[in-house]
């Protein structure tokens, strides 16, 4: 079996377990397994048992619905330090989305049983995952708002900035560059619209100074970025 970092800095590394003692760490390791998928792997489907979840090393999930017409709908582009799966396995319910590799990717998986051993015996874990889960519904929340109450060009600039945190955290530059591994196909699933709809978007806010497309880089104008995200409040 292919081996991986399973030091503690790698583990705190996922949000879910940055407050697991060294103790729990040590154990968490020893529990999981390495796997690699191929491009377009199906790791599980709508409505699979969720005996466990994953954490992505390397490469790009998507985690989508697909409607009774055929579109689909993306709801998490992961990449590498980002948990999927977590859900149906602590809330013993079926898998609520489907789970696919779109590029070469690697991850480990952890079984359902012996993590809630693991946690049952650590209430310091407990409350990390309890905290961790509350953060992901906050977060669902922010994106179900941004789709239903902001004009696309506001909902490009927030998904923008929301991706920019991911790097630089809460505090960001006035000036930042971002490479997306995403499609604008990608980023239509995630905005809630079409792709050509998107593109005007990205266009409007190339125009309006936010940003400048150079080489597959975005370079970033935040402030204006900001201004475009929450428009009601200048």
């Amino acid at each position: 079996m292919a081996e991986f970092d399973r030091s503690p800095a790698f583990w705190r590394s996922f949000p879910i377990f940055q407050d697991f003692d060294d103790e729990t760490i040590t154990a968490l390791a020893g529990i999981s397994s390495f796997r690699r998928w191929l491009p377009d792997t199906v790791i599980f489907q709508r409505g699979d048992e969720g005996n466990y979840m994953v954490g992505v090393i390397s490469g790009r999930i998507k985690v989508s619905l697909i409607t009774p017409q055929g579109r689909e709908l993306v709801l998490r582009q992961l990449e590498a330090g980002e948990l999927f799966g977590e859900m149906a396995m602590l809330d013993d319910q079926p898998r609520s989305a489907d789970a696919t590799a779109q590029v070469a990717s690697e991850g480990f998986v952890i079984a359902k049983r012996p993590f809630m051993d693991l946690i049952k015996l650590s209430p310091e874990a407990a409350g990390a995952t309890i905290r961790y889960l509350c953060s992901r519904l906050r977060g669902i929340t922010e994106q179900l708002e941004t789709i239903a109450l902001y004009h696309l060009n506001s909902r490009a600039a927030r998904f923008l900035l929301f991706t920019l945190r991911q790097i630089h955290g809460t505090e960001l530059p006035v000036r930042a560059d971002l490479k997306l591994s995403l499609t604008q196909s990608d980023i239509a699933g995630i905005l809630g619209a079409s792709r050509p709809k998107v593109n005007r978007a990205i266009s409007a806010l190339e125009e309006a100074g936010a940003i400048r497309r150079s080489n597959g880089i975005i370079e970033c104008n935040t402030e204006r970025l900001q201004w475009i995200a929450e428009p009601g409040e200048h």
